[in-house]
Parts: C-alpha cells; sequence; structure tokens
C-alpha cells in the first residue's frame, strides 16, 4: 500500500518498507533486514526504532486529517534484540487519540514473532 500522503513513495522504495494496513486505528507493515553485522546497540539505534516511528507517524498524519497537522514526536523505546536478516513486522495501535495529541504503541517482531523493540511514540495535533 503506497501514497498515503504522509510518507513519500522514496521512503518506502529507501526503506524497502510494505504497509499493509494503514487507519488512524491501526497502522501495520513491513521490511526486510537483510544480513545485518551491526553490534545490537548500533542496530536498534536505527533500523528498528526508524521503522516504529515511521509506523507512528502514518497513524498520527491519518488521525489529524485535512484540517489538522501532526507534528513532532516524543518516543519512549525498549530494545529486545537484534535483527540479523529476514522481514521484520511492526504494528502500531492507537492507545490515545485526541484534539491535541495521539500515542501508539508500536510493536516490531522478527520473522519468528518474537519483539525486537517496543515503543510508546505520541505525535503533537494542531489546527492547520
Amino acid at each position: 500500500m503506497r501514497g498515503h500522503g504522509c510518507v513519500p513513495d522514496a521512503l518506502y522504495a529507501k526503506l524497502g518498507m510494505e504497509v499493509t494496513e494503514a487507519t488512524a486505528e491501526r497502522v501495520a507493515g513491513s521490511m526486510p533486514v537483510a544480513g545485518n553485522t551491526q553490534p545490537y546497540s548500533m542496530l536498534h539505534g536505527g533500523a528498528s526504532l526508524a521503522f516504529a516511528e515511521t509506523l507512528a507517524s502514518i497513524g498520527a498524519v491519518l488521525h489529524a486529517g485535512p484540517s489538522r497537522i501532526a507534528y513532532g514526536a516524543e518516543v519512549s523505546a525498549t530494545h529486545h534484540r537484534a535483527a540479523r536478516s529476514g522481514t521484520v513486522h511492526g504494528e502500531a495501535v492507537a492507545l490515545h487519540r485526541g484534539l491535541s495529541s495521539v500515542t501508539y504503541e508500536v510493536a516490531i517482531r522478527d520473522d519468528k514473532g518474537r519483539r525486537l523493540c517496543s515503543a510508546r511514540v505520541t505525535c503533537g495535533v494542531r489546527q492547520r
């Protein structure tokens, strides 16, 4: 699924991201991980967290709708294990949807269903 109006196609292509569901309540997708050899801390400083933030940002923009703007992100993340190869799968589910902010609980898992990263992402929402 492409062209949500919130994430450019170039970013999808660069990350290899596939979004399979995108609503203000839930965003789900996958992203390939090919032969990562980075140390554990280096990997989680980038790929898993970037994927979690991207999924939550898609939901925030859809929540904001055409009359409001989603901006900024406050992220709290826990990293459980490194993703070395295969595909990672992510799901962002809305915990709170208000007029001034929206918060998503995000889980990133590997092909075996093991949790790689858990994150809570809050984005601000304001009038245009």
